[in-house]
């Protein structure tokens, strides 16, 4: 086995190595481990994920500092890529599985199946958190919906620093995961570390949410819905973002449109 091939297939949910995968399989198996199952992978781990980042949130009220909500993000999210990696991906964000579509590591057909699993999943994950708390303290902390933007003033820097900081997570996701090229097993601990490091360099400006799932869940649960918007374009953009350099400039010839 080449070193290529030995690498990790986490992330990359292409037509050709679920098929291969699957072959000699009856039909009823290989549907649902090619869409039910993974589906399934990407509502479970994302309302894991979720639960443990909104409780970060929720415990952390009174403690100054995002220590405890980067490392319980980044950790919970390794963790779940590593378990689910294999059998979906490991997305659990609309972002980042937007960026893998967009880079080739998915089908279409997954791609609006996976985008409603996470969000279910984030609702989920936020019930949960909601469920263990005390309501006092689950208020005082909206649910864990993101309400680092109090004013007009800090709109456009907290879109920017939702943008820049996916674009980041979603770069490491498609070069760490995707790319065959640099493909690595620490893609998990990568991406994880990614999160974290995110936290905690752009908590103060926008609350870090990189994710559409992680921002919708919270804010049903809270029913907070204050500059809810930020948190959709920001992400979507920063997915973009990475897709137009993975495809133009920092793909594999597999990846790159041009100069192939």
């Amino acid at each position: 086995m080449s070193v290529t091939e030995s690498k990790t297939e986490i992330f990359d949910m292409s037509n050709t190595e679920a098929k291969d995968r699957n072959r000699g399989k009856n039909n009823i198996v290989s549907i649902f481990e090619l869409y039910v199952q993974p589906c399934l992978a990407e509502l479970l781990g994302s309302a894991l994920f979720i639960f443990a980042g909104c409780s970060s949130v929720i415990g952390n009220v009174g403690i100054s500092g995002s220590v405890q909500p980067a490392l319980a993000h980044g950790l919970a999210l390794a963790i779940a890529i590593a378990i689910f990696g294999e059998i979906s991906g490991g997305h659990f964000n609309p972002a980042v599985s937007l960026s893998v579509y967009l880079v080739g590591g998915m089908e279409l057909i997954l791609l609006a199946p996976y985008i409603i699993a996470q969000i279910c999943g984030g609702m989920i994950g936020a019930g949960l958190a909601k469920l263990i708390f005390p309501d006092e303290t689950f208020q005082s902390a909206a649910g864990a919906a993101f309400n680092a933007v109090q004013t007009n003033t800090g709109i456009g820097a907290a879109t920017v620093a939702e943008m820049l900081m996916t674009l980041i997570l979603t770069l490491v996701v498609c070069m760490s995961a995707i790319n065959e090229k640099t493909r690595s097993h620490f893609a998990p601990f990568c991406i994880g570390l990614t999160v974290t490091a995110n936290i905690l360099a752009g908590g103060a400006v926008s609350g870090a949410c990189m994710n559409p799932a992680r921002a919708f869940g919270p804010a049903v649960a809270a029913n907070y819905w204050t500059y809810h918007w930020i948190y959709w374009v920001g992400p979507l953009a920063g997915a973009l973002l990475t897709v137009t350099f993975v495809r133009l400039l920092m793909g594999d010839q597999k990846r790159r449109v041009i100069l192939k």
